[in-house]
């Protein structure tokens, strides 16, 4: 197990000590919310136990300026058509960013999608993005729904001609990049600069894994078991997803039709795959599925146990050798997972003030 690390904008390393519990520790004693006059890089704190970065910070560290003109971004509905579906209208801090009250996205003038949106925490763990991972990288994720047309709906050039004529946008965009400009390049630079900072690794569990005294109770520890049986095979590691995409069962929802992957790659072996989701702050994260058609956590164990439909490219590992389909699961085994998952909800991520709406 590698040593605890502080990422810094130098992208220096420094040794935690084997031994030596993980903190959260701020940012900033303050929630981020000025520019400085002189830029400040700012601290990505990570707990040794999480997998290694996949964002090449070298080509975009973070720093105070660039994150509060991305927070600012975020919360932006002029990043749309009609000036109101910012990023934060579907991805709600109180729902670990994601959106409650609509089981699909829902965008300019009432547009409905096909998606659920997903919650966004730990994106610099990531090797792609989106439910069929058609973006493969942070900094290209925005372009889908700023300009999807059942989204945000809008052009880059809209925006850079809106935002060059706010002074304040104009000085934000010269405080946090060298060359000071307000284009397509710095505003989706800036989205990630915010988007980074969202590392969700202080829940119940965590503090388990960092022997600070926290327990599971009997109920959880049982859950735990279970779910290393059954479900962390695509669950997988701490950020519980294996980041693969797969078919898990679902009937086809003839209103949208979505097949998933294959929309991306065209290859009949990816149609209804979609990818396995983080299940961290999965408590605060439903309806569940891409299209939300499961409204909590017992439909979903449901689904995995009796509602699988089988399709040829259902995944393998749903189908049981004696022919049946799904995850055996008792009422009381069911029960159980579900408290193991609620311990991965984490509350200090969910009302961090440095992401919270201005």
């Amino acid at each position: 197990m590698r040593s605890c690390y502080i990422v810094l904008f130098s992208l220096m390393l420094f040794s935690c000590g084997d031994n030596e519990p993980y903190e959260a520790v701020p940012v900033s004693e303050d929630p981020l919310e000025d520019t400085v006059a002189t830029d400040i890089a700012l601290t990505l704190e990570i707990p040794d136990y999480f997998p290694d970065l996949t964002y090449d910070l070298s080509q975009n560290p973070p720093t105070q300026n660039g994150f509060v003109l991305g927070k600012k971004l975020f919360y932006d509905g002029r990043l749309a058509s009609d000036g109101v579906v910012s990023c934060g209208f579907c991805h709600i801090q109180a729902f670990a960013f994601t959106h409650h009250t609509h089981i699909t996205s829902h965008g300019v003038d009432g547009a409905i999608g096909k998606r659920n949106a997903q919650p966004l925490h730990n994106l610099a763990f990531m090797e792609d993005f989106t439910w069929d991972g058609a973006a493969d990288h942070l900094d290209a994720q925005p372009i889908i729904p700023i300009t999807t047309e059942v989204e945000m709906n809008n052009t880059f050039s809209n925006i850079v001609a809106t935002l060059s004529q706010d002074p304040e946008y104009v000085d934000m965009f010269a405080a946090a990049f060298d060359n000071g400009q307000i284009d397509p390049d710095n505003i989706l630079k800036a989205l990630s600069q915010f988007m980074l900072m969202m590392v969700s690794a202080d829940s119940k569990y965590d503090r388990y894994l960092r022997n600070d005294g926290t327990t599971l109770t009997a109920e959880e520890t049982a859950g735990l078991g279970l779910f290393e049986a059954k479900c962390s095979s695509c669950h997988a590691g701490m950020l519980q997803t294996d980041q693969t995409y797969r078919n898990n069962g679902l009937s086809i929802d003839p209103e949208f039709n979505d097949l998933g992957r294959f929309r991306v790659t065209g290859q009949p072996s990816d149609s209804l795959k979609f990818k396995v989701p983080s299940l961290r702050n999965i408590e605060a994260t439903f309806p569940y599925m891409h299209d939300g058609r499961l409204p909590d956590l017992e439909a979903v164990l449901d689904h995995y146990a009796n509602g699988i439909t089988d399709s040829p490219t259902l995944d393998p590992l749903l189908r049981n050798e004696d022919g049946s389909l799904g995850i055996p699961l008792t009422a009381l085994e069911k029960a159980q997972i579900i408290a193991f998952l609620k311990t991965l909800t984490d509350d200090n991520f969910i009302f961090d003030e440095r992401f919270a709406e201005f």
